[in-house]
């Protein structure tokens, strides 16, 4: 059973409302999303590109662009290396785009998620020297192509890397040992020596710095990377990164710049999708367009994502666009599968008592590994990985929960791995099929999760009495998005709210609409997208069968709830309503 817990940070709420003309409720929001003082405050409600860090403060990023304006004077070979996921589609359209501006002679290539694996490696670099590339540029890679850079050295290339993912090291006695890099240049604001201030940029975020970087160099206006912020919001929130300080601002306006898109295949992908350009909005980012663009690097190649925004016919982009809608609806029922076998092996091969998940479904496609890992990291609570059976050997992804930084615990069984990366919430990994059960057996022996960490923890951002939200509150809460990853929607509990009636609507049956009655004797109207069987089982359990069904007939009953909700204003035939969204009861 999940804890709630309720966020007790304190400030003065009554004067930061008065403040910044909000209410006291969006104060406390605010401030419990890490947010302190009246700069910052400010940065939050109000921030604008003009107030984001210079790209200059990043570590190595004047001497790439040195080098980068030298070698397009020169007219060298140069290619760009980019990765299969949104980030790295993303970046690689940035960094191509912007190169070919800058009257680079360039092209690019995205590594198969089959055939190469994440990043450079040495196929690449062997193809890239046999095609007389002159300098390599990795966008969303490359931090951790130790060996492969060691080899385009020794071929004679230059080697720039742009990346954001965390910095390979070795753990000797429980010291960190960072490894480095012959790589001409290294641009990531996570090395320990780069003083930018904000370090939790995305792979597209950091090569559109660098071309800030290099228009100022060779004197094209900065402004013309304004082109790119559209690129940036969406690889940003595609990849799942905080959307907090200098990204809260990039996403906030990059949707600015996509309600007005000129880009054909961007406009293409939204008629596909069924979307409106001015309605666009981090949710569509996230759940609907990143996984279209995302599913061509799964289950075919990501180029074809890269294709339709590099496309400028607008016949060819519609025709690119709805096979990449083709290929996410492909990916979901493979998805689905996958789960479902997932859950099984958890159920059949005690894994109960594992910490850490890892689970080897030999026979599922590695390009949904990730997608799998996530689904079940979150049904069990549990730090999750999924390996998969690949062409050259074992294949997996993870995903993690909060307590547990995934990439620093992997470090500490390296040797098992033939090669991996990552985050703290996510890796890759390749490993030898014999070493698959030692890799189960010794993540779990170093973890240190505790019973607590594994317990599903709800946040709730206040205890609000339902009686207190009125349209104008809600309305007032999109001061607060973009939502995503470290700035959530809010949500609030009330306790003591009597069900008056409950029915079930939908095409599918899979949604509970619910009259309830505050204590105050307010009546609202309430919705619930979860499990409805398993909400009846309980209330079954806790009332009886009769109250059950008095509800849904709307007759007297003694039923009673706690819950957490999301309001919002629902809208039917022109018509405003409030409505409250039920997202966990006791």
């Amino acid at each position: 059973m999940a804890k709630w817990y309720v966020s007790a940070k304190k400030a003065d709420f009554a004067a930061i409302g008065a403040k910044f003309g909000i209410d006291q409720v969006t104060a406390r929001i605010i401030r419990n999303r890490g947010v302190i003082g009246d700069d910052a405050v400010n940065e939050f409600l109000n921030g604008k590109i003009s107030d984001i860090a210079d790209p200059a403060l990043l570590k190595d990023g004047q001497r790439l662009v040195d080098i980068l304006a030298q070698k397009i004077a020169d007219k060298a070979k140069i290619r760009i290396i980019g990765d299969y996921d949104i980030d790295g589609v993303m970046s690689t359209y940035i960094l191509v785009k912007a190169l070919k501006r800058a009257g680079a002679c360039v092209d690019y290539m995205i590594p198969d998620r089959v055939k190469d694996g994440y990043g450079l490696n040495m196929h690449l670099i062997d193809k890239a020297y046999e095609d007389g590339i002159d300098t390599v540029v990795t966008c969303d890679n490359g931090i951790a192509a130790i060996e492969e850079i060691a080899h385009a050295k020794e071929l004679g290339m230059t080697v720039l890397v742009t990346d954001h993912h965390a910095v390979p090291f070795e753990d000797i006695k429980g010291i960190k040992i960072y490894k480095e890099s012959k790589a001409d240049a290294v641009v990531n604001p996570h090395q320990i020596e780069c003083s930018y201030p904000y370090k939790e940029l995305c792979g597209a975020a950091v090569a559109w710095k660098i071309v800030i970087l290099l228009y100022r160099k060779i004197g094209i206006d900065e402004k013309e990377a304004m082109d790119f912020i559209e690129n940036v919001a969406f690889a940003t929130v595609g990849d799942v990164m905080p959307l907090t300080g200098e990204n809260r601002i990039l996403v906030k306006a990059g949707l600015k710049s996509i309600h007005h898109t000129t880009n054909i295949g961007m406009k293409a992908l939204l008629e596909c999708c069924n979307i409106e350009a001015e309605n666009v909005d981090a949710y569509h980012f996230g759940f609907v367009l990143g996984p279209c663009v995302n599913a061509t690097g799964r289950l075919d190649t990501a180029k074809r994502a890269l294709e339709l925004f590099l496309c400028d016919r607008q016949e060819e982009a519609m025709r690119i666009a709805s096979e990449l809608v083709a290929l996410n609806d492909d990916r979901k029922e493979m998805t689905a599968k996958g789960v479902e076998t997932a859950v099984e092996i958890y159920e059949r091969d005690n894994y109960e008592k594992d910490r850490v998940l890892v689970i080897y479904l030999p026979d599922v496609h590695e390009s949904i590994a990730g997608i799998i890992a996530g689904r079940i990291r979150e049904r069990y609570n549990k730090p999750t990985f999924i390996l998969t059976k690949g062409e050259d050997g074992v294949k997996g992804s993870g995903r993690s929960i909060e307590e547990y930084s995934m990439y620093e615990e992997m470090c500490k069984c390296s040797e098992l791995f033939t090669k991996f990366g990552g985050h703290p919430m996510a890796a890759g990994l390749s490993l030898p099929q014999e070493n698959v059960e030692p890799f189960r057996q010794k993540i779990n022996e170093y973890a240190s999760l505790t019973d607590d960490d594994l317990v599903p923890k709800i946040h709730i951002d206040v205890p609000m009495p339902v009686d207190y939200v009125s349209m104008r509150l809600v309305s007032e809460f999109s001061v607060l998005a973009p939502f995503g990853k470290d700035n959530p929607k809010p949500v609030f509990a009330d306790k003591n709210l009597r069900v008056s009636r409950m029915w079930v609507v939908g095409k599918n049956n899979n949604v509970l609409r619910l009259s309830l009655i505050s204590s105050y004797g307010t009546p609202i109207n309430a919705i619930y997208f979860g499990d409805i069987e398993s909400f009846f089982d309980y209330i079954r359990q806790r009332f009886g069968t009769d109250a059950l069904e008095a509800a849904q007939r709307g007759r007297f009953n003694n039923i009673v709830l706690s819950v957490v909700y999301s309001p919002k204003i629902n809208v039917f035939r022109e018509n405003e309503s409030l409505q409250f969204e039920i997202q966990y009861y006791k």
